[in-house]
């Protein structure tokens, strides 16, 4: 029972929790802070451009039919997970409030929602296209939504904007642009893909997280406002889940579908939320911005591999399209 609850901690997450322990020990300043930032920057260029190359217009096409899912995917992921965010952001103060409300702003993940649906075994065709068009509606509907309901918490302004469009969207454009000569070769280079997604993540939380512990994260948090802050992700979490399925089956979808709406409506995307952080609000902000969004990355991969096991011992349902 230990051993398969260990297993859920994949690597990534134990570098990540790594990433956090060396920003908080020797967090980089100076020429090192510059260094470290100019390298985070380029590595989430670089990220996005080859997410839009992994973007297949096929994708694009069959995304349009099913119009239903992906609207309810939609639908979960930029209004009902607002509406929670307002409500538990108001148990914290400060940074840490925005944080979680920042984190219900934002779009799907991608990798992980796609591979606990073929885990759980639902429609993943349906999957790669919901999670891929949260991501890419998510670099202008988060920002927006960043404007209108934190106010003065968010630093939004024309070069917030403009930063968002040359770092996110610009390169997202031109991968996909450039698709049909890199694409093939792009989907081939998995290892490649990995250590950049993870990799420009990792810099950037280093970098975040270690301006944070300068300017006093830790003696601004103690370890009891950081159990609440888990506590209130596995709140949410919990309760999303349990919206997704609900809605699904309000909707009348087939256990398919429903599988992907849970899977792609409950996820939260660190690897959009940490450039637009880094982006939207000011240096000694975007440490304590990050928490909730990091803790909640954790629980959800928990949670929804756990999830994605028992739907798959799950027999069929054998009148499912």
């Amino acid at each position: 029972m230990i051993r398969r609850f260990l297993s859920l901690f994949e690597p990534f997450i134990l570098m990540l929790l790594g990433t956090v322990l060396l920003a908080s020990v020797l967090p980089p300043r100076g020429v090192i802070a510059m260094i470290v930032g100019v390298a985070a920057d380029i590595g989430i260029v670089l990220l996005f451009f080859l997410h839009g190359a992994r973007l297949s217009r096929e994708a694009i096409r069959a995304g349009a039919s099913n119009w239903r899912l992906h609207t309810a995917v939609l639908a979960v992921t930029f209004v009902v997970f607002p509406l929670f965010g307002l409500w538990l952001s108001r148990i914290m103060t400060g940074p840490v409030a925005a944080g979680i409300l920042f984190l219900t702003l934002l779009p799907s993940t991608v990798q992980s929602s796609i591979a606990f649906t073929a885990i759980a075994r639902g429609n993943v065709a349906a999957a790669v296209c919901s999670a891929s068009f949260s991501n890419l509606l998510g670099i202008v509907i988060t920002p927006l939504l960043v404007a209108w309901l934190m106010g003065a918490a968010g630093s939004i302004s024309f070069d917030s904007i403009e930063a968002i469009v040359l770092q996110l969207l610009v390169p997202f454009v031109a991968g996909h642009l450039l698709r049909p000569w890199i694409g093939a070769w792009v989907t081939r280079q998995k290892t490649m893909l990995t250590v950049v997604d993870r990799g420009s993540i990792l810099l950037v939380v280093y970098s975040a997280f270690g301006a944070a512990v300068v300017e006093g994260l830790w003696h601004r948090l103690s370890p009891g406002d950081l159990a609440l802050v888990a506590l209130i992700c596995c709140v949410l979490l919990a309760l999303v889940l349990l919206v997704t399925w609900g809605l699904g089956s309000l909707l009348g979808l087939n256990r398919e579908d429903a599988i992907v709406l849970q899977f792609c409506g409950s996820k939260k995307s660190l690897a959009s939320g940490v450039p637009m952080a880094g982006v939207l609000f000011s240096p000694a902000q975007v440490g304590v911005v990050l928490l909730p969004v990091m803790l909640f990355h954790q629980i959800q991969l928990i949670a929804c591999a756990m999830l994605a096991r028992r739907y798959a011992e799950r027999p069929a349902n054998p009148t499912s399209s």
